[in-house]
């Protein structure tokens, strides 16, 4: 008699990782575990597969650390210092859970399959091709991709990865129409938007390793506004799913064991002895973006005036999605700031919320539980859809090296002086970018493709500079100071570049022109718009040093004695 079929995720290998010594290799759950000390970090096939993935492990850790029906763990900072301090805080008790739990982990089970759907069929028994799991396949665009023209067949590891994908980041558009599932209209799923993942500008703090990474990311269950019910617990400890959406929605995520193992999906992956050969994937459990802050803390927020006035709600956010264009250190204000202040048309609330894990690590520094200038690297990570949602046309993955003292909740001083000089970058290249605007108008050409160039240049010049300044400010015992060699610093560099906009303006720039203004016509040539770019420039990264010293004490003048 033929042995059951199984792919077991708790022992056999199928998370790809880096380690220490930079070799890759993959491991299974009990091996990820129990080495995370020896791994860099993940390394799946996509950055948001290693998102995906790291909730998922997330959510075992919480999990195996808890206890039934006394909510997530740790409970507090305490409890989470005392695994930040011990040598052997997990493994041990990750393995029982694993063990305890093992036949939830098989991709292949016949009754409880691994974040799939047993029976999971169309009326005409359809199965599909796995490009509709495999993100780098963008449906209908196979030229594109390494796989052209698609996918015939996964291997088990890969096809359990991608599975894990799909339930975070699956786009919308029209799916399989499963039987048994109400919502299906013509034997078909009508778009009801992307997995839960998708909608996040995510946010990761790593660490030196992955044993730091998945702690710096265990959040206790008492952080500030973060739900957690007692009911929490990940998708392989719930009921198994059927085709339909669940029951219990109204009252869901329970908390983050809930969330990080969201189904947002049902699919059913077909095999035979050699792996997987197809998919039917439909519509799973809906989860609207809307005010979900006290439960996602791996996003920052925006508040939404468009969806208060169509909810008639005072206060909307919605998750922050990232900008493909804008590089990570340029949005670091939104980290280190915490809540952007309201503006005159929103009074009630902050416009923007930072991510709750960084709210989490700003404690964590706060407290003490971490030294000031320990580093961490914020990794932002997220995808960009296209048409109306349907396929994955950007993947954004970025990320800053920093000390934790920028998140100092009552020593602001650091983490000022990076705001600051974040502002001191954007105003220089604004200089920059208007000495462009300047020289195209002075040649007759259109000012806005050489003012864009200039932006572009601008901001890829100071990027290194920033990030390496950035990582030092934690050692600065004078900030103020560390943020003024920054302006020298930027002074230079703009300065340098805005000489090469100049030798390359050309003759047309040299003889000039004149050109309209809000204040009235100009004559406006190189020799203008340089000495307009060094005056503003050195204006706005003047430093104390480069203040004239004070004029000596004046001598009153002698008084006449009365004649």
């Amino acid at each position: 008699m033929p042995a059951v079929p199984s792919f077991n995720l708790t022992h056999r290998p199928w998370l790809p990782v880096q380690l220490a010594d930079g070799t890759e290799r993959e491991l299974s759950l009990s091996e990820v575990f129990d080495q995370a000390r020896n791994i860099r970090r993940l390394a799946g096939d996509l950055p948001t597969q290693d998102f995906a993935l790291i909730r998922l492990l997330l959510a075992i850790l919480h999990d195996a650390l808890g206890r039934p029906g006394k909510g997530t763990a740790p409970a507090d900072s305490d409890e989470w210092e005392e695994l930040w301090l011990s040598q052997t805080p997990y493994a041990d008790r990750v393995a029982d859970y694993l063990h305890q739990h093992r036949d939830r982990f098989d991709l292949l089970h016949p009754e409880r399959p691994f974040f799939q759907v047993a029976g999971l069929r169309t009326v005409k028994n359809e199965v599909f091709s796995l490009n509709r799991i495999v993100a780098d396949v963008p449906n209908g665009e196979p030229f594109f991709s390494m796989r052209m023209p698609g996918v015939a067949r996964l291997g088990w590891a890969e096809a359990a990865r991608w599975l894990v994908h799909a339930q975070a980041f699956d786009p919308s558009g029209i799916k399989s129409g499963a039987v048994g599932d109400p919502r299906v209209k013509a034997g078909k799923g009508y778009p009801q938007g992307v997995a839960w993942a998708g909608n996040l500008g995510g946010v990761l703090i790593e660490g030196d390793d992955l044993h730091e990474t998945l702690l710096l990311n265990l959040m206790a269950a008492d952080s500030t506004g973060l739900h957690a019910d007692r009911a929490d617990r990940p998708a392989w400890r719930a009921e198994p799913c059927g085709p339909a959406e669940a029951r219990d929605l109204a009252q869901r995520p329970y908390g983050l064991r809930d969330l990080y193992t969201w189904q947002s999906r049902r699919i059913r992956l077909h095999h035979d002895a050699d792996g997987v050969h197809g998919v039917v994937l439909a519509y799973g459990d809906r989860l609207e973006p809307h005010n979900k802050q006290p439960y996602e803390p791996m996003t920052g927020w925006r508040r939404s005036p468009a969806q208060e006035k169509k909810r008639q709600e005072a206060l909307v956010y919605l998750p922050q999605e990232h900008d493909p264009s804008r590089m990570a250190w340029r949005g670091m204000e939104g980290l280190l700031t915490g809540r952007e202040t309201a503006t005159e048309q929103s009074r009630d609330g902050a416009q923007r919320l930072r991510p709750g894990i960084v709210e989490w690590i700003a404690r964590l520094a706060t407290e003490g539980f971490l030294p000031r200038g320990h580093l961490i690297r914020t990794r932002v990570i997220g995808a960009r859809y296209g048409t109306q949602q349907s396929v994955i046309d950007e993947v954004v993955d970025d990320g800053v090296l920093m000390p934790v003292v920028l998140l100092h909740r009552e020593d602001r001083r650091h983490g000022q002086k990076a705001v600051d000089a974040l502002n001191d970058a954007e105003r220089a290249v604004g200089t920059l970018a208007d000495l462009a605007t300047d020289l195209a108008l002075a040649s007759g050409a259109n000012p806005e493709p050489h003012k864009d160039a200039a932006r572009d240049q601008g901001f890829g010049t100071l990027d290194t500079h920033y990030r390496r300044w950035l990582r030092d400010l934690g050692a600065a015992t004078d900030p103020e100071k560390h943020r003024d060699r920054w302006k020298r610093e930027v002074h230079r560099i703009v300065s340098d570049l805005g000489t090469g906009l100049l030798d390359d303006a050309g003759l047309a720039a040299w003889e000039g022109r004149t050109v309209e203004t809000s204040g009235g016509p100009r004559w406006l040539n190189d020799a203008a718009a340089q000495l307009r770019f060094r005056k503003r420039l050195d204006g706005l990264l003047a430093t104390d040093d480069d203040a004239p010293p004070d004029p000596p004490p004046t001598q009153p003048a002698p008084v006449e004695p009365p004649v």
